[in-house]
């Protein structure tokens, strides 16, 4: 892993809602290669940081750099075209219930490239080898398991062969050896093709399997950064009381109170 190659800078970062900073000025560096976790409870402001990453949501103040563009300063086409170099792993799968399989992975590749319906064909069913589905091609998402739906959403993350990707809580849902599946395709993909991995989850177990780094994000800040046995070594009370699962006392409250506010601003 090249540790000086920065793909993804967040500068000072900071969002509203309602009155009360969502992302409370957020700093991170995320290094190409690596897989980068970004983890807390709900509420903490995981998935709108997510949004800025991608360039769904816009910030008050601070800024984004993605591939070494400014993404907080880019609209439309410009912002499209440095999002065509990422891919997105949706927490619900995200699938077009009325597409077979290979259509949903095909989508982007029909969407944003000039190439022959056969060589799409070949990507596809590529991809879904790479995930352990080649031979579904045909099916419908109504005919698969949640974690086979999971897996469908990862080789259409992969289809257009991203630089990075990016995977919103990818084993919500799940039993624990589907799960466990699911992570190891995670590091596998990494591998595999050489990209960076941005994870955003509140699961301890997943976080701490697959990450090289988690930051941990409470009540819109960035409390540490570190490997998993560093930040399972934190003094921190916070971290502490999340990694033991003890959730009394003002923790608790806050988290209340943050899922009502992220629930206002689905």
């Amino acid at each position: 892993m090249d540790k000086q190659e920065v793909v993804i800078d967040i500068k000072d970062l900071v969002k509203q809602f309602a009155g009360r900073n969502v992302l409370d000025g957020v700093n991170l560096k995320i290094y190409r290669g690596e897989t980068f976790v970004v983890m807390g409870g709900s509420g903490c402001g995981k998935s709108t940081l997510l949004r800025h990453m991608i360039g769904t949501l816009k910030p008050d103040s601070g800024s984004i750099f993605l591939l070494g563009e400014k993404i907080t300063d880019l609209f439309g086409d410009d912002l499209d075209n440095v999002r065509k170099k990422i891919g997105m792993s949706f927490q619900s799968s995200a699938l077009f219930d009325s597409m077979t399989v290979a259509e949903n992975v095909a989508l982007g590749l029909k969407e944003h490239t000039k190439l022959q319906k056969s060589v799409i064909d070949i990507i596809v069913r590529m991809k879904l080898e790479l995930v352990g589905l080649r031979g579904f091609e045909d099916l419908m998402p109504s005919e698969l398991s949640g974690g086979m739906r999971k897996r469908v959403g990862l080789a259409r993350a992969i289809a257009m062969d991203p630089q990075i990707v990016f995977y919103d809580e990818p084993t919500s849902g799940l039993d624990p050896i589907v799960a466990a599946v699911i992570d190891k395709l995670i590091i596998d993909l990494s591998k595999k093709l050489s990209i960076t991995s941005v994870v955003v989850t509140h699961d301890m177990k997943s976080a701490m399997s697959i990450a090289d780094r988690v930051a941990m994000l409470y009540n819109g800040k960035i409390l540490e950064v570190g490997t998993p046995t560093q930040i399972k070594k934190s003094e921190n009370k916070v971290i502490h009381q999340f990694i033991t699962g003890s959730h009394d006392g003002p923790i608790r409250f806050f988290q209340q109170r943050d899922d009502y506010l992220e629930h206002l601003i689905q």
